[in-house]
Parts: C-alpha cells; sequence; structure tokens
C-alpha cells in the first residue's frame, strides 16, 4: 500500500527543524544587551521619585494615575544632541519613564554613539539591530531598561527611558 507523500519521516523531521530555528532566531530578536551602567533613572532623576510641576517642568497631560511633563525652557537635548521632545511620564505620582522624539539620521548616529558611550556597545551579531526600515537597539539594566526605535524611511526616532519596576 503507497504511503501518503507527506508522512514519510525525513519531511517531518525537516520541517521540525525549520521550525526550532525560526523560533531561535525569533527569540535572538528581542534580546537586549546587557547595560554596563545602570543609571537607575535619567538624568539624575531616580525612578520612583515624586514629580510635580516645579520651574523645570509643566505638567501637559493628566490620565488620573499617570501624569506627562515637558521641560519648560529651552530646546530638549539628549546630552549634546538637540531632540525634537522630550516627555517624563509618572505613575501613580512615580517617575517612571523618558520618551524622547527626534528625526535626521545625522542625529540618530550622534544618540546611538551617545547611548552606547552610556550604556556599552551594542551587540553587532544577527538579529540584535535590525537592517531593514525599522532598526531597533535596547540596553537593559537591573532597574533601567533602553529601547530606541529608529525608522530610516521617515528618518524618525524614538526612545523609552523606563523603570523596570514601575513598568510592571
Amino acid at each position: 500500500m503507497p504511503r501518503p507523500p507527506h508522512t514519510d519521516p525525513w519531511i517531518r523531521h525537516t520541517f521540525l527543524i525549520c521550525l526550532l530555528f525560526s523560533v531561535i532566531l525569533q527569540g535572538t530578536l528581542a534580546f537586549a544587551v546587557p547595560m554596563q551602567n545602570d543609571p537607575k533613572g535619567f538624568e539624575g532623576i531616580p525612578w520612583g521619585a515624586t514629580f510635580s510641576e516645579t520651574d523645570t517642568f509643566i505638567k501637559i497631560e493628566d490620565t488620573g494615575r499617570s501624569q506627562t511633563y515637558e521641560l519648560k525652557t529651552g530646546a530638549p537635548s539628549l546630552g549634546t544632541v538637540q531632540v525634537d521632545s522630550m516627555r517624563f511620564v509618572t505613575f501613580e505620582g512615580k517617575f517612571a519613564r523618558v520618551t524622547v522624539r527626534y528625526q535626521g539620521k545625522a542625529t540618530h548616529d550622534q544618540i546611538l554613539a551617545y547611548l552606547q558611550s552610556l550604556y556599552g556597545p551594542l551587540d553587532r551579531t544577527p538579529g540584535q539591530i535590525a537592517v531593514g526600515p525599522v532598526k531597533f537597539c535596547s540596553w537593559t539594566g537591573f532597574e533601567t531598561d533602553v529601547h530606541l526605535r529608529y525608522e530610516t524611511g521617515t528618518d524618525r526616532g524614538i526612545i523609552f527611558f523606563e523603570s523596570q519596576e514601575l513598568r510592571r
């Protein structure tokens, strides 16, 4: 009696091996580079600090449990690099996240160099940095996560600096 064509053992083994490799490759895209120097906050403000309007910050959004602030004076910068916006977010009154938006390839390259100088070099192995139209870079510390997303088609980037504890 002839066997059905798709039940041969080598086809099943080949399928399982391909499935295993695809799962492994998908998992490598989610890994982040370990952070060399966890700042435990952002630019001297520790995660979980009480946050309110001051001479430096103005509240721009209040959704009850979450409030968003921006700098009152001057154009925001990350290190010495000018950025389009920088928003500071609290959760239940505790400092939890900073969102930075920027545009331009030159700005992206400067920001990437700055972040690597603070948190350590990126892992350049395949799967750690996307080579397509959207690039992702991440650093993970004990208390801080930094996630950068850059779209090459629009030359726009966004960075999230987050408290691991308050993100949960």
